[in-house]
């Protein structure tokens, strides 16, 4: 453990550790020495930190063991008791009163959420610093030694948790904030320089390749920490491009993609370089990636290069409404791979972008989002054609969807079997609302104005005639009415 500077009670302090045998200085670290096989210093490195670690240990179990030591440690115990007791009796005050704070913006009430899920750190940390400085002025401060240590130590921790907060994804989050809350405690311990020697005495030589505990663990913590500063960097300039109406909707998805891409690769990238790992070991990675592409990932790499040729060149765009076979809705995403498409009824298709790059893609709002829409009836003979088109315009009128300053027309289509067939169509300009309701609702207005005028509408009709000199002869299920012969 580190030395620390004592009051007049120095004796009291905790002793020095006894400074382990140091190698001759004719034999070399092993990480200098890059070998094809397990060298044995690396093995007799790792005993002797162990054993370092051991020493100290017992030490500092000796040092926690005096009765200064043990007192200060109750004396933290009390005030972790009354940080409790006070999250107890102040956090359901607190939380009535952040309910009442209706108007305020999202950022600060989430603010006051991660606040009121630490208050018991955050008492404590309050606390244990105001017992801290009245054993300073009251006693020596060598009697408030290991308070201090205490209180710096939750005090970092309670940073930590705080900055961590700022991760979204939970494992991430974790992941850093333990490795912090173990960085922290072994400076502030001072085990840290014993802690780094034991990993990276760890290690494993693959030719001139050195890879160790260390090595590892530094690489998880920088590249975790660039991954979550790269997440935010580019959400907030996502929400940026998204709110830019400036830019069509394709071209907000494709920055978005591009920045995402662009961030998180320098992310890995200075990462890998920041924990010393030589990047020029990916070329034969890259050249086996390349192999696995050409022969099976075909259809993921279309599916890519197909999602950027939709959003260079426009043909779709999030919001569209679209036909691709039986499947009608409007885009909700463009990812990667995939179109999220939404239909009416609620169900949510992926469908590949290779499929609509090489199919037949209906687009209802590609270049403006006005869609006509058809539908046939016929009337009866006896009825006044002039006077059913009127009808039949006013009625598809009278609809809300249906746009007027592109009027409805009826146009008669041929003379049939049994009635005079007629075409209505009418505009509308919001596909996303459905088809088929509207459809139903013009046939609907049509039904109300036909009755009410008397305009029928005929069902095919067969008539029997008799021929002179013919018998009707009625025949009863069950009974035979033929002739019996004799």
């Amino acid at each position: 453990m580190a030395n620390h500077t004592q009051g007049p009670d120095s004796s009291a302090g905790m002793p020095d550790a006894p400074v382990p045998d140091a190698a001759p200085p004719t034999d070399p670290p092993a990480a200098a020495t890059p070998s094809t096989e397990l060298p044995a210093a690396s093995v007799e490195d790792l005993l002797e930190v162990g054993q370092s670690l051991l020493v100290e240990a017992e030490q500092f179990l000796f040092y926690l063991l005096r009765p200064w030591v043990a007192y200060q440690i109750g004396i933290a115990l009390g005030v972790f008791v009354v940080a409790l007791l006070a999250r107890r009796v102040f956090g359901p005050r607190i939380r009535e009163w952040m309910g009442t704070r209706e108007g305020w913006p999202k950022w600060r009430m989430r603010i006051l959420v991660v606040i009121h899920q630490r208050l018991r750190a955050i008492f404590f940390v309050v606390l244990i610093w105001i017992v801290v400085l009245v054993m300073r002025e009251v006693t020596w401060p060598s009697r408030s030694y290991v308070v201090s240590i205490i209180a710096t130590m939750a005090t970092a921790w309670l940073l930590v948790a705080f900055a961590t907060r700022l991760i979204r994804s939970l494992l991430l989050r974790r992941l850093v904030r333990y490795g912090a809350w173990i960085y922290v405690t072994l400076y502030i311990l001072g085990f840290l320089e014993e802690a780094e020697s034991a990993l990276d005495s760890a290690a494993i030589n693959l030719g001139d390749f050195r890879i160790s505990l260390l090595t590892v663990i530094q690489g998880v913590v920088v590249i975790g920490c660039l991954f979550a500063l790269a997440r935010f960097i580019t959400v907030a300039t996502s929400s940026r491009v998204q709110a830019n109406e400036d830019i069509s909707p394709s071209m907000r998805v494709l920055i978005v993609k591009v920045i995402q891409v662009l961030f998180y690769a320098l992310a890995f990238f200075i990462g890998v370089r920041a924990v010393g790992i030589d990047l020029t070991g990916l070329a034969v990675l890259s050249g086996a990636i390349g192999v696995g592409l050409g022969f099976g990932l075909q259809k993921v790499v279309s599916n890519l290069v197909s999602g950027v040729i939709i959003l260079l060149d426009k043909s779709i765009k999030p919001g569209d409404v679209i036909s691709l076979g039986e499947t009608f809705g409007w885009i909700q995403t463009l990812g990667a791979r995939y179109a999220s498409v939404v239909t009416r009824d609620g169900k949510e298709y992926l469908i590949p972008n290779e499929d609509l790059i090489t199919g037949q893609v209906v687009n209802w709002s590609h270049s403006n989002r006005f869609v006509r829409l058809d539908i046939f009836f016929g009337t009866s003979y006896n009825c006044d054609p002039h006077e059913v088109r009127k009808l039949s315009v006013d009625a598809a009128r009278s609809v809300n969807r249906v746009l007027n300053h592109r009027a409805p027309v009826c146009h008669i289509v041929g003379f049939g079997d049994s009635s005079v067939d007629y075409i209505l169509r009418f505009w509308i300009d919001d596909p996303t609302g459905g088809l088929t309701n509207i459809r139903g609702a013009v046939y609907l207005a049509l039904w109300d104005a036909f009755k009410e005028n008397g305009i029928s509408i005929p069902f095919p009709q067969r008539e029997v005639r008799m021929l002179e000199g013919s018998e009707l002869q009625m025949r009863r299920p069950g009974l035979h009415s033929d002739p019996q012969p004799d």
